[in-house]
């Protein structure tokens, strides 16, 4: 029997840390599960969640930390072993009898894709549909914290990627919180869905550079490079992947030339309750990060 509780995975992450903090903001009862306990995990508790401590991979952990689960957040990183901890996680959920699980899944999702995250997650979804757990399949297009993934690269002026032409509405993960909370908190009308989620405006990367540049009052410029040459710039600049997000990588910037990230719609502001931030925006709030 499911309980009052609502469980946050990814906790300290992007979109995790801020969905706690809107389900505090609202006086519902959070437990926050963590890989690791530094002062990102403090804060939440500070704010008032449940620290759980584990690992996606570990059942048990899994087990433990739905327990008195009403509904659940469940995020995976870009790196291997989603399918064992979708299993898991899916599994517990049924077993602790959880209400409802919004899953972030991500816009290049399909049968057909060559990346094999993408692919993964696609899997990912319909062992959560399999499971018969309930359960909200959020896609969003690529996030504005690109911006600040490559913060190093901007804060020199340049913008290296492999995108070239296509467009997405670069959507802030703050954005998706409020989605990814309001569902958590009643996911009646939502369960059975799968949602794709864009931000305000669709742009191109060398856009993005551009508008970046214009907030911050100075020049940044898009570099069209290879994933190889992305690859070696990322380790000069102190930023070490592994292969499976470099494959992913490379495939997702064929998908995001033929299309497959682009579109808009007001699922942003008609789940989570207001628009999405626009790029300058989400560049003025983040500011510091990307100055040096």
């Amino acid at each position: 029997m499911s309980g009052s509780k609502i469980l946050v995975t990814g906790a300290t992450g992007a979109t995790g840390k801020v969905t706690v903090k809107l389900l505090l903001e609202r006086g519902h009862d959070v437990r926050a599960f963590v890989h690791s306990l530094d002062e990102r995990s403090a804060a939440l508790e500070q704010a008032g969640a449940e620290i759980v401590l584990g690992d996606l991979r570990d059942f048990e952990a899994m087990r433990r930390a739905l327990e008195g689960i009403r509904s659940a957040y469940f995020v995976f990183p870009i790196e291997p072993g989603i399918l064992q901890g979708t299993a898991y996680f899916a599994q517990a959920a049924k077993e602790a009898g959880v209400e409802a699980v919004v899953n972030m899944s991500q816009a290049t999702a399909r049968r057909v894709a060559k990346s094999h995250a993408a692919q993964d997650h696609w899997i990912a979804e319909r062992v959560f549909d399999w499971s018969g757990v309930p359960v909200v399949h959020l896609r969003p297009t690529f996030f504005a914290e690109w911006v600040l993934y490559w913060a190093g690269f901007v804060k020199a002026g340049v913008l290296p990627l492999p995108f070239g032409t296509g467009r997405h509405a670069p959507i802030a993960a703050e954005d998706q919180a409020r989605v990814i909370a309001n569902i958590l908190i009643d996911p009646g009308a939502h369960l059975g869905q799968t949602y794709p989620l864009f931000g305000a405006e669709e742009m191109t990367f060398a856009e993005m550079a551009d508008e970046a540049g214009r907030v911050l009052g100075k020049p940044i410029r898009y570099q069209q490079v290879d994933v190889p040459t992305l690859k070696q710039l990322a380790k000069q600049n102190g930023k070490e992947f592994g292969d499976f997000f470099w494959q992913h990588l490379a495939e997702i910037a064929i998908d995001h030339q033929e299309g497959v990230f682009a579109g808009t719609n007001d699922l942003v502001q008609r789940i989570g309750g207001e628009p999405p931030m626009t790029l300058d925006e989400f560049v003025e709030k983040h500011r510091s990060e990307l100055t040096a």
